[in-house]
């Protein structure tokens, strides 16, 4: 499935396998989960993707063929191709272990082609090994929703009560591991959303209610996962003083003015960016001891845009993912 270009439905497309470069595998795609940064590509919200464009940066695939000097992985290992392309290596941000900011670097489903296809190419150096103990379907959200989810709550793992706000695949996730900690976890939800409110009380939140609500106890720290700017000043309205609010998303609508105040009393607002290789190889070495569970609704692969409708129009619980 291609995108041709930004605010355009993706195409069903057919063409010859991609052939893998040196270091690079080539993957037969057993799934491909969908992710709200696939919305934001393919709705025009990111600048500049590659064009012509297979998204899909959630990918769980096998090898069906390495290339010549590629020696992580053989023919037959199942594998994830997450959002993390490939960096330079040598810049400041890869030598101190901050590769995710890397200026040079190549992202899946944005400047490299993804995985809403039946076939793939990946660096092996990027490429990770995954849980025997989750299906394939179930372990393609852990590869962004669960890796960006991470890396945010590594920001605030301290906190005590922690407040999420857009409960989709990455809260699902979040809630989980965050409760294993010990925190207690309240849900933002869109107002009225009674479903999305049910969902989270199942996952272990103490609290759920809309985002334009008071939680009955003031939060230690907050992590967005909706794309709304205004969030920021609600969520710091609910924060106690010392505490954080972490923007989760690569995309957001532009942030109001807010009064010095709701900042004031040392709380903070930080955002995440990407992820890095050792992000991956902790949470995926994490994820089977919680242990995670991942809810997630199939789609056929030809059926990618009606996957990005539901996403885009709030109607999922958890995560989409593309079978080819």
């Amino acid at each position: 499935m291609v995108l041709r270009a930004p605010g355009q439905p993706l195409t069903l497309e057919e063409g010859p396998d991609p052939a893998p470069g040196p270091r690079e595998l080539l993957l037969d795609v057993r799934v491909c989960g969908v992710c709200r940064t696939d919305l934001h590509v393919v709705d025009g919200e990111l600048p500049h993707p590659k064009r012509p464009l297979v998204p899909g940066h959630e990918v769980v695939g096998r090898v069906l063929r390495t290339g010549s000097a590629a020696v992580r992985f053989k023919a037959g290992d199942r594998v994830g191709m997450p959002w993390l392309g490939s960096t330079c290596g040598e810049c400041e941000f890869c030598r101190s272990g901050r590769e995710n900011l890397c200026e040079q670097a190549l992202f899946t489903g944005y400047q490299l082609d993804g995985g809403y296809a039946d076939r793939a190419v990946v660096d092996e150096r990027f490429a990770l090994a995954l849980p025997a103990s989750f299906g394939d379907a179930e372990a393609a959200p852990l590869l962004c929703a669960g890796l960006i989810g991470y890396r945010a709550w590594q920001l605030v793992r301290d906190a005590r009560r922690l407040g999420l706000y857009g409960f989709g695949a990455a809260a699902h996730i979040v809630v989980q591991f965050a409760r294993h900690a010990g925190q207690e976890v309240l849900a933002f939800v869109r107002p009225g959303d009674r479903e999305a409110s049910a969902f989270a009380l199942k996952l272990g939140a103490s609290w759920a209610g809309g985002s334009d609500e008071a939680p009955p106890r003031l939060l230690d720290a907050a992590i967005l996962f909706a794309p709304v700017g205004a969030l920021v000043p609600a969520a710091l309205r609910c924060l106690r003083k010392g505490g954080a609010v972490v923007c989760a998303g690569i995309h957001m609508s532009d942030i109001p003015s807010f009064p010095y105040a709701l900042l004031w009393g040392e709380r903070a607002v930080r955002s995440v960016a990407n992820l890095t290789r050792r992000d991956g190889e902790e949470f995926l070495s994490l994820a089977p001891r919680v242990p995670i569970r991942t809810e997630v609704v199939p789609y056929p692969l030809v059926r990618a845009n009606e996957a990005l409708s539901d996403l885009r129009a709030g109607r999922l619980r958890g995560a989409a993912v593309l079978v080819p």
